[in-house]
């Protein structure tokens, strides 16, 4: 008896051997041969139930399998691993036109610009190829390390040997740490946080709450705004009941609301003008709202096609106001290519959202969605007088190593999420 049940398992997992032996993909193989063991025993236990023997259930089941070389084939041809072309063909035109501002501006002729904007853009595209090629998957039972590793990077920033701007920095050799570097961690940390149904209410206040903290005592006010929105938006995809998340955000914007009418009692008067300056810049001409006004100046003289006076100075024109930059040196109808460019990326995300079958994967996206979109909408509203002037890059275009990781490290787990999509089981 133990020869034959010997002999039917080694039927099974010849059959399973040459169908995955037809696979190139080792994640594929692994998937199908799982896929199709469950499918095995379940045409196993049909079979056992019209009353054959293990043995006999056991072949019977394998040979309505079919052939395992056609059937390798077919598998291999429908999980082969995927790339979403377009993600890749809109990030090389991304990264192209990111060279246009040092163009205009004359600082392709500085070695030292042009070397560190090449260096960006291979460090960039090297984060999007690494992260395309892990499993996604693997990330999530690492919730834990990822939210400890941000925090341990804003804990050391407590102690900063660097200050830049205001901005608290820690260079360790060549390495400068800086807040933003905590994000992408939060990032991955928050999707396998709201993808675990034991976790609890208390939790998500507390590990929402300490970075808040540590970002404002940094004085990272863009950087804790744009994880705030992540988080905000990622609630809504989580494992809490719709009545939880319901009245998890109605408790959050009344905070904000009461945390904005206590914090007015105790504004400066010099961020006091800066308020108002935004508000109303005319008022603030010789002022804080000078660079408004400046900005105001450059678009209304760019033009359909831009501007043809050479030598204006547009402060921070190939960093947090390069949407400026773009459309003063190269026209209106430029920007509004340029941004529908930009919003691609937000399309493209949006239309692999419903294909993904699996919760975590969708958060990954959700959160990669909010990012990105938080970046995109607040720093060319911030050009358009929509939005306060502020340290926010936009995606892509800004000079700068970190705000480059950042998008490209939302691109490759688009990517690896998109390539895995149908190696997911859904039972």
């Amino acid at each position: 008896m133990r020869g034959e049940r010997s002999l039917t398992n080694n039927k099974k997992q010849i059959f399973l051997n040459e169908v995955t032996d037809q696979i190139r993909s080792k994640e594929a193989k692994n998937y199908v041969a799982n896929e199709l063991n469950y499918h095995l025993k379940e045409a196993k236990r049909i079979w056992v139930e019209k009353g054959l023997p293990e043995g006999e259930a056991e072949e019977k089941a394998v040979e309505q399998m079919g052939s395992p070389t056609k059937l390798g084939i077919q598998m291999n041809k429908l999980h082969r691993p995927k790339v979403d072309w377009w993600l890749v063909i809109l990030l090389a035109v991304a990264l192209g036109l990111s060279f246009l501002p040092m163009i205009s501006l004359g600082y392709m002729e500085s070695r030292h610009f042009l070397i560190f904007k090449i260096l960006i853009v291979i460090v960039g595209i090297a984060a999007v190829a690494i992260l395309m090629l892990i499993d996604y998957r693997k990330w999530e039972k690492h919730g834990w390390l990822f939210y400890i590793l941000g925090i341990f990077l804003l804990l050391i920033l407590q102690f900063p040997n660097v200050v830049i701007n205001g901005l608290p920095l820690f260079k360790l050799g060549p390495v400068t740490i800086e807040s933003m570097m905590a994000v992408p961690l939060f990032f991955l940390a928050w999707a396998a946080f709201f993808n675990n149904e034991k976790f609890k209410i208390w939790q998500f206040v507390l590990l929402l709450c300490i970075p808040m903290f540590l970002f404002f005592s940094l004085r990272s006010i863009p950087i804790s705004y744009i994880y705030f929105v992540m988080v905000f938006i990622m609630l809504w995809w989580s494992k809490f009941s719709r009545k939880v998340i319901i009245t998890i955000s109605t408790a959050i914007v009344g905070s904000i609301v009461l945390a904005s009418f206590l914090v007015w009692q105790l504004v400066q008067p010099y961020q006091m003008v800066r308020i108002l300056a935004f508000l109303d810049p005319e008022n603030y001409a010789d002022g804080a709202g000078f660079t408004i006004l400046k900005i105001q100046e450059f678009l209304s003289k760019a033009g359909w096609f831009g501007s043809t006076t050479s030598g204006e100075f547009i402060p921070e024109a190939h960093t947090n106001l390069v949407f400026v930059s773009f459309t003063y040196y190269y026209g209106w109808l430029f920007a509004i290519v340029l941004v529908a460019i930009l919003s691609l990326f937000v399309a493209r995300m949006v239309v692999i959202l419903p294909k993904v079958k699996d919760s975590y994967g969708r958060l990954l996206l959700i959160g990669g969605l909010a990012l990105y979109g938080v970046q995109l909408v607040s720093n060319i509203g911030m050009a358009l007088g929509l939005f306060p002037l502020t340290s926010m890059s936009l995606p892509f275009m800004s000079y700068g190593l970190m705000p480059t990781v950042l998008n490209a490290v939302i691109i490759g787990v688009v990517l690896s999420v998109y390539r895995r999509k149908d190696l997911v089981c859904v039972r």
